[in-house]
């Protein structure tokens, strides 16, 4: 930005705030985040507008129109938008901007009913009032829940299409219910549709992993409409394992690999066997084609039946179960063997619950848990294609 844009900047702020005073900050600021955002945009592309030079990554795209809330009032931004991005970048969002308005909104409320309900501390009372600004009234988070609850609900009782695979996992977290603190389950599901790309299907908070609460769950997205499921995706739990007989019977179960090398380690007798195991199954999962892995199983129970029998019957058993993914195209055997992707989705979870660290209610839990997903799932479905569905 020239000298004389940035004198053009301080003189609209000046203007706005003499014209209106103490009462129109939000506007003063809007001036100020806009210009902010239209210089890390050039930033990021590296060229000012209309400039043309070698190192220019993309263009311009005008902007989005957005107002935020702040302590100052409402704020009036233009967003800067991008174009003509190389293959593989991760696009631009300011950082100026806080990225995640819903999912910081629904963190809000967490807390402030915490405070309302009585079972905050004075720490969760100082947090609830830095992030929101404000005295936080029960009337204040009545009106913003039903805001928000709408919107989530929406988002979690979308229509769905054709989804090719499906991963389901769950986590916990800490939850008040019936004057005792309980592990909540936090039931959530991953597809890649036709385009080849992730989104995140949905997501259901129980008191347990039950087999009624799995199956509950699938058929749920059954009935919004998912369906050409290939493969399944999932750890072994056997409410889950059971729900998916029950729910979709003829659908390929694909146990997830990194979970099925956590639980070998339970059945190695010696520490000093585990990376020899590991290696060793490792080489199972990644063999390039079934029969070979079928062999290179069948080495491994032969090696460890004397030293280690249990591991070996355990293997027998149930790596079989992480070998479904072979019956994939090659090209996506890789990022299908293991549920990670969820996992990661979990740590981000985490990353905003571990805040609240205690939900007063289930709904509370589901509403933050369905505005962190949402936003990501919206960043996957206008992303990169996370895998080639053409066909070789």
């Amino acid at each position: 930005m020239t000298h004389h844009e940035d004198d053009t900047t301080i003189e609209q702020v000046m203007e706005t705030l003499i014209e209106n005073g103490m009462e129109n900050m939000g506007k003063a600021f809007g001036i100020l985040y806009n210009a902010a955002m239209e210089i890390e945009r050039s930033q990021f592309l590296g060229a000012e507008r209309y400039e043309r030079c070698q190192s220019r990554i993309g263009h311009a795209n005008g902007f989005k129109d957005k107002v935020i809330d702040s302590r100052v009032g409402k704020i009036p931004l233009k967003i800067p938008q991008v174009r003509d991005l190389p293959k593989g970048s991760e696009g631009f969002y300011p950082k100026a901007l806080e990225k995640g308005i819903r999912s910081e909104r629904a963190l809000k409320l967490a807390l402030a009913e915490m405070y309302i309900q009585g079972v905050s501390t004075r720490k969760v009372t100082k947090i609830t009032e830095e992030l929101c600004g404000l005295e936080v009234t029960s009337m204040d988070v009545s009106r913003a829940t039903k805001l928000l609850d709408k919107e989530v609900e929406a988002w979690r009782n979308r229509k769905l299409g054709l989804i090719h695979y499906l991963v389901l996992d769950a986590r916990y977290e800490k939850v008040r219910h019936g004057g005792s603190v309980i592990d909540c389950a936090v039931l959530v599901a991953v597809g890649v549709d036709e385009e080849g790309k992730r989104t995140v299907l949905g997501t259901s908070v129980n008191l347990s992993e039950a087999e009624v609460h799995w199956r509950a769950f699938i058929s749920s997205l059954l009935d919004r409409g998912m369906r050409g499921v290939q493969m399944i995706v999932s750890d072994a739990h056997e409410g889950l394992k059971k729900a998916l007989r029950a729910a979709m019977p003829s659908v390929p179960w694909q146990r997830c690999q990194c979970h099925l090398q956590r639980n070998a380690q339970a059945y190695v007798p010696k520490v000093s066997m585990r990376e020899t195991v590991a290696v060793a199954l490792r080489q199972i999962f990644t063999a390039s084609d079934r029969a070979e892995a079928d062999q290179k199983l069948k080495d491994f129970v032969q090696t460890y039946a004397k030293t280690a029998p249990r591991l070996a019957e355990w293997a027998e058993k149930n790596i079989p179960e992480g070998l479904t993914v072979f019956q994939l195209p090659r090209k996506h055997q890789k990022r299908m063997r293991t549920s990670n992707s969820i996992e990661r989705l979990n740590k981000e979870i985490k990353r905003r619950t571990r805040v609240a660290t205690l939900f007063p209610n289930e709904q509370s839990l589901l509403r933050l848990v369905s505005a962190v997903l949402s936003e990501i799932s919206e960043d996957w479905e206008t992303g990169k294609v996370y895998l080639n569905m053409e066909t070789e």
